[in-house]
Parts: structure tokens; C-alpha cells; sequence
């Protein structure tokens, strides 16, 4: 029995950047003497175990053999005669197929596939025929080149245009898509992630309710082509740079839709499975994003119903998740914005000025004629923003 560090962590560890998570391969052992050494079981698919102390991972080697149609078609073999080899062998990218020995970090770099080369030319290239089998790879290979901004080996993008033409990509499952692309979103440079879907024909039928398009010439720096795509790439720098959370990222997306309205942007949330605070902010922006980013010439009436209608005095969070969406949206059409942005100046002091009402002595003064205790404190609101409007 021998025991290997495999994948990311020799990967990461090579390029200098700190080691998150382990995993182990376990060449030469058997579930029952894994249990018998304390190892607890967990994989459904193909035999895991847990660390009894570190609660690590370790997996049996094993290899793999397609024999239906999604991400679950996959006949597993995982038995002590499966060599080291054999398991790198089935793994998506050369960066991702290396490994070590255990305990031993002067142990020889075991690199079969050219791993550590590919490293130091910052290319993302497959391991091999097997690549093919599974569709999620090519989702996994754009999130690679938003996270580390490599190349896309030539051979690895025809090999993901030619899956996508053969309608592979077909049987993608919406979790699984989620899972890579609110990753890839959180990456440094999630632009990437969309030239790299671009590139190799997937992005129009993963996202078909996006307007983007990239120039084919100017591959590989993948200009944008329009004005949309411009903006979201650059708004995601943005968003990049000012650490915004997923949820602003993803509502970003509403300014990049070929009908700007809420029929496509609940297709697109709908499509991708997305969370509901993902939802509900991109559902947000397409309401209402236009109406803020021209909020500064607006009046307080104009202030109030946005106010309301974001329900921002239940959920201030809301509020302030779209504003963050159309600064990068601003920062996206223009490159940066002012100091700060204009808008978020305008609407934070509506809610300030319409938070300062006494609700409780309203409600306890109000009458029921003319709509009684909502009208009320509508009226009270509208007459706080009004009178800030005046001292501006």
C-alpha cells in the first residue's frame, strides 16, 4: 500500500501559491483494509475514505470507462492491481495529473503527462482521449483560465469545439454547470471564463440569452465585439478589483442580455439553476438597473418607488447588491467611475432621509380614510427625500 498527494495541490504547490485542500491516492489497498485502518467510507461512486485524524480524503486508484451518456455513465474499477499511472492517466488537464508521495516533500515530482512543463508555459492542455467523455472538462478548462489566465493548448481547444459540435455538451446537467461557472465567476480574471467558452462555440448555447460576441481574429486576446460584451468583460474586472460577492458578479450579467427585460433574465437564472440570492439579484437589475444607473437626474418621487420597489427598507442588502451591480456596469461602459459613483450617492441618502420617519407615531396618529397607515408613511417618506433633495 502507497500513498500519493495527487492534482491540485501539487499543482498549486509549484506555482508558489498556498495549498488549500490535499487530496490522496491510495495505490495497492482495498476498501476492507482501508476500514480496518480506520478509514471511513464516503464515496458513492468509487471508494473514498476519510482520514480517521485529518478527515482528509483518500481515494482508492482507479480507472474509468465510459458506457452512457452523462456524468453519471461512468463504469468505475478500483482494485490494487490499478496502478498510479493508470489513475493520472484518466484526470482532465496535465497540470492536474501529477503527484508526490506522501510525507515526503523531497520526493520525486512523479509527472507522466508533462504536468509541471505545461506549468511553466502556462497552457491548459488534456490528458489525454478520455477527455472527451466528460463535457464538464471543457467548463473545468474555461474555469482553469479565469483562475491562473493560462492558454488553452490548440490541440485541447479543438478537442472542446469538436465535443461541443457533436452535441456532447448536450447532456451537461444544470448543478454541474452552476457548480463550474458561479466558480469561474469568482475567479481573478473571470473574463476568461467567457472568452474561453467563446472560443470553442460553447458560450451561445450555455448562455443564449447573452448578447456577447468576441472577435474570432483577434483570438487569442479574444477582443469584444460589441457593446455588451465589452461591458460585462470590463465589469468584471471591475467587480474583480473591488472583491464584489457572486451575487453582484451574476447580476452583472443583466446588462449583457439581448432583451433587457425579466422574461430573459429568469430563462437565463433558470437555465443555470442559479441560487435564490443569485436569482433574485439578477432579477433585480433587469427591473430596475436602467432606472438606477440614470437615478441622478431623477426626482424624489423616482427615488422613493425604486426604494420600494428593491424593498430596501425590509432588506437594505438588496439595495445595495444592485447598486454595486450597475457601478461595475458603469465601470464596464466607460472603463472606471467617479468617486464615488453618483447613483449610490443619490439613493443612499433617499433611504437615509425616508429611514428617519417615526413609523410607530404615524401609524398611531394615522386615520383609515385615504388609504390610513401606508399612505401615511409613504407620504412622510416622499416629504424626508424631498426636503434632503433641497439641502444638496
Amino acid at each position: 500500500m502507497k500513498i500519493y498527494v495527487v492534482g491540485g495541490a501539487i499543482r498549486d504547490e509549484l506555482l508558489g501559491l498556498p495549498v488549500k485542500d490535499r487530496d490522496y491516492v491510495v495505490v495497492g489497498s482495498t476498501p476492507e483494509e482501508m476500514e480496518r485502518l480506520g478509514y471511513r467510507p464516503v464515496g458513492k461512486d468509487f471508494p473514498v475514505f476519510l482520514h480517521p485524524e485529518t478527515h482528509e480524503e483518500y481515494a482508492l486508484a482507479r480507472t474509468e470507462r465510459k458506457v452512457a451518456r452523462g456524468y453519471k455513465g461512468f463504469s468505475v474499477h478500483a482494485a490494487p492491481d490499478v496502478t498510479l499511472e493508470q489513475d493520472l492517466e484518466r484526470r482532465d488537464l496535465t497540470i492536474n495529473a501529477m503527484a508526490r508521495s506522501e510525507g515526503d516533500e523531497h520526493a520525486a515530482l512523479i509527472d507522466p503527462h508533462g504536468g509541471e512543463h505545461d506549468l511553466r508555459a502556462k497552457v491548459l492542455r488534456h490528458v489525454g482521449s478520455a477527455f472527451v467523455e466528460d463535457p464538464v472538462r471543457i467548463l473545468r478548462v474555461a474555469r482553469f483560465a479565469a483562475r491562473f489566465g493560462f492558454s488553452i493548448a490548440p490541440e485541447t481547444l479543438a478537442l472542446m469545439s469538436r465535443m461541443v459540435a457533436d452535441g456532447e455538451t448536450d447532456a451537461l446537467v444544470p448543478e454541474r454547470v452552476w457548480q463550474e461557472f458561479s466558480r469561474g465567476l469568482m475567479e481573478s480574471a473571470p473574463a476568461r471564463m467567457f472568452e474561453a467558452l467563446a472560443a470553442c462555440g460553447l458560450l451561445p448555447r450555455l448562455l443564449p440569452e447573452l448578447d456577447l460576441a468576441f472577435d474570432p481574429k483577434s483570438i487569442p486576446e479574444n477582443a469584444p465585439a460589441n457593446v455588451a460584451t465589452k461591458r460585462l468583460m470590463q465589469g468584471l474586472h471591475f467587480a474583480v478589483r473591488e472583491a464584489k460577492p457572486l451575487e453582484v458578479r451574476f447580476a452583472l450579467l443583466a446588462f449583457a442580455l439581448k432583451q433587457p427585460d425579466e422574461k430573459s433574465a429568469r430563462a437565463l437564472a433558470d437555465r443555470l439553476r442559479a441560487p435564490n440570492e443569485c436569482r433574485d439579484a439578477l432579477l433585480l437589475a433587469a427591473r430596475h438597473g436602467a432606472t438606477l444607473r440614470a437615478l441622478s437626474a431623477s426626482d424624489a418621487a423616482a427615488q422613493l418607488a425604486l426604494l420600494e420597489a428593491g424593498d430596501a427598507f425590509r432588506r437594505p442588502e438588496r439595495l445595495r447588491t444592485l447598486v454595486d451591480a450597475c457601478e461595475c456596469a458603469a465601470a464596464g461602459d466607460t472603463g472606471g467611475v467617479d468617486e464615488p459613483y453618483p447613483p449610490r450617492r443619490v439613493i443612499e441618502r433617499a433611504l437615509l432621509a425616508a429611514s428617519g420617519i417615526d413609523a410607530a407615531a404615524i401609524a398611531a396618529s394615522a386615520t383609515t380614510a385615504g388609504g390610513g397607515v401606508a399612505a401615511a408613511i409613504r407620504a412622510a417618506r416622499l416629504e424626508c427625500i424631498n426636503a434632503a433633495l433641497k439641502d444638496t
